[in-house]
């Protein structure tokens, strides 16, 4: 029986960068142009046991690996003959990888996408339709999460489902807590209860170069979740309009401005230097905003026995930005059925089960969930789980990657106080409408 392989070169599950908007805004230009249009789906089978193919599949999430292989090992048991190479890439490097891949037909047989990139592989032809697969009854979307399902379809016509969702908590090292004479905060806490913690913790610990709270220019753990928090929208609900230009979307920018301003944050060009998840599993982080997904990288960080995690302070509201990633499969790949058949397996309860009993992401299949808050006792991961009710959205649109790339080149100026916050989100909101208008 063919072992599947891998070939795994590091990295962190992180959801936005600015190498990943400048790569989708760079798509089209080199070669991937929407003319031809969304892929046509191809006439599905389901694959026979029997099927001998070899086959690539491309993740970013090193700290994933462990769990993969073991989805890979049961897939084995049901297509011996189906070799597997899973291609690890940092995330960092996975879009500028995707976008060479694409441009030149040669992308992995089956893939990871998240919500940002989506739109603009579909529309491109790029990914192939799972509607042979949903047909047969391989795939039932009404297994997984609506909000999570419909960020994979376009047009009406569903190219992936979500094999795992995510939602933000704060990650807390009680240690550092302890250290600094300060008391947990309770899970019904304030934006001015975190804001006052982390300057107080900051302060305290100054000397040890530790930090209270941290910021960062990853929306999805930051900055959208305040900007939802004051009741406010990154795209507007018909999708031809900025939020950024009105005064709930200041207010939840300006909370990052003010916790680096208080020193209760490393600067914005220190969390350049190094990520804020960097700064928290080395031990000089007392509160990260972080995702469901650290769970298997805090496992295995120096502040494993001392982690655990709190609902996301509130706002005017109380909110937390969900997302998925999706599987998808090649449009162009030569292996499509042995490539499907994964898709399938990997989207089934079996799989997905395992997933949320190794620890490595939240599944997105329907009660397979409690595995996950299971496989770390000691913390509260059940938070995640809870924000499921309070979620909104990861906001995308057609090129997201184009007023991504604004964001990550406008923002650091107003979070480093450079520039006043309104006049950032008022040329911000203004550009990025102007960008929505043309998909």
């Amino acid at each position: 029986m063919p072992r599947p392989s891998l070939a795994p070169r590091g990295g962190v599950r992180r959801r936005l960068s600015v190498t990943a908007a400048a790569v989708g805004v760079a798509l089209v230009a080199a070669g991937c142009s929407s003319a031809s249009g969304p892929a046509e789906a191809a006439p599905y089978e389901a694959a026979p046991s029997d099927l001998s193919a070899s086959i690539t599949y491309g993740v970013w999430d090193q700290a994933q690996v462990e769990a993969i292989e073991a989805n890979l090992d049961g897939f084995a048991e049901l297509y011996p003959d189906i070799d597997v190479s899973v291609n690890v890439t940092p995330y960092a490097d996975y879009f500028t990888k995707l976008q060479t891949q694409a441009s030149s037909d040669s992308l992995p047989d089956l893939f990871w996408l998240n919500g940002p990139n989506f739109q603009l592989y579909a529309s491109n032809g790029k990914i192939e339709p799972i509607t042979g697969a949903v047909e047969a009854g391989d795939i039932d979307t009404a297994d997984y999460p609506e909000a999570l399902v419909d960020l994979y379809s376009l047009d009406d016509v569903q190219y992936g489902v979500p094999k795992d969702m995510d939602t933000i908590g704060v990650w807390v090292n009680e240690a550092l807590f302890e250290q600094a004479g300060v008391p947990l905060p309770e899970a019904d806490w304030t934006w001015d209860d975190f804001q006052e913690t982390a300057a107080t913790i900051s302060e305290a610990l100054s000397a040890e170069g530790a930090y209270g709270g941290a910021g960062g220019m990853d929306g999805q753990t930051t900055y959208y979740d305040t900007i939802f928090q004051a009741g406010g929208e990154v795209v507007a609900d018909d999708g031809k309009a900025s939020g950024y230009d009105t005064p709930e979307a200041e207010e939840g920018l300006q909370f990052w401005t003010d916790l680096i301003a208080s020193g209760g944050s490393p600067s914005i060009q220190q969390l350049t230097d190094t990520p804020a998840d960097q700064w928290f599993t080395s031990g000089k982080l007392a509160m990260y905003w972080g995702g469901s997904w650290l769970n298997a990288a805090v496992t295995d960080s120096p502040v494993s026995g001392t982690t655990d995690v709190l609902p996301l302070p509130a706002g005017e509201e109380q909110a937390t930005v969900i997302h998925g990633v999706s599987n998808v499969v090649s449009s162009g790949s030569k292996e499509k059925q042995a490539a499907q058949a994964l898709q399938v397996y990997l989207a089934g309860e079996e799989a997905q089960q395992q997933q949320g009993d190794m620890g490595a992401v939240i599944p997105a299949f329907a009660d397979t969930q409690q595995g996950f808050v299971d496989s770390a006792p000691d913390r509260d991961l059940q938070v995640f789980l809870d924000a499921v009710d309070y979620a909104r959205p990861l906001p995308v649109s057609k090129n997201a990657a184009a007023w991504n790339a604004l964001e990550n080149a406008d923002l650091p100026g107003a979070f480093s106080g450079d520039e006043p916050v309104a006049d950032v989100a008022s040329s911000l909101g203004e550009r990025m409408t102007a960008l929505l208008e043309k998909e």
